[in-house]
């Protein structure tokens, strides 16, 4: 059976052509996350939400839709959105360490908002494509290979996206350098 029958089919609550998509594509799904994320238990919690909530968006698919990318798109966005938490969980457990410890100057504190400020304007002035391929990189942490299979593109264009971001990052920080070259 092609994707568009089963989607129909799953359109009218079709439990068996569910169990299908499911059978077909869940595998290679948690594969998919587990690459972005690199754990296992994580991957698999995010692949069995991509499919619920496929069953959940059944009757607003589009008939002649992929289930496939459908699915895969699911499966990416959730797993970024867990990367993103992830981070702000990290940066939280950093402040409350901060905080117990000895408290930085007001100078330091100054010039580390200062910095913090343009690196986050550095990093926002990147073009879409270019700015996303550089915070999955090292925001995130994939490897260019993940980040092109997550994006569509391929390991060529993710490698000339980072070479722009880390010369366009050089160039606008290159005050806040002192050894005027190293990278942010």
């Amino acid at each position: 059976m092609d994707d568009p029958e089963l989607l129909a089919r799953l359109r009218q609550s079709d439990q068996a052509a569910f169990d299908t998509l499911f059978r077909t594509w869940y595998p290679a799904l948690v594969r998919f996350a587990e690459g972005m994320l690199r754990d296992r238990a994580a991957a698999e919690e995010v692949a069995q939400e991509a499919m619920l909530e496929l069953w959940r968006r059944r009757e607003q698919l589009v008939a002649d839709g992929s289930a496939r990318a459908y699915l895969f798109q699911t499966t990416r966005n959730r797993a970024l959105n867990q990367l993103r938490h992830a981070r702000v969980r990290e940066r939280g457990a950093a402040r409350v360490a901060a905080a117990a410890g000895v408290a930085p100057s007001p100078h330091a504190r100054l010039v580390e908002a200062e910095l913090a400020a343009a690196v986050r304007d550095a990093v926002e002035a990147l073009p879409d494509r270019c700015r996303e391929v550089f915070e999955l990189s090292r925001v995130h942490g994939l490897r260019y290979a993940e980040i092109a299979t997550a994006l569509g593109i391929s390991v060529k264009t993710v490698e000339a996206q980072m070479g722009k971001a880390l010369r366009v990052l050089r160039a606008r920080l290159a005050p806040w350098m002192r050894d005027g070259g190293e990278e942010p």
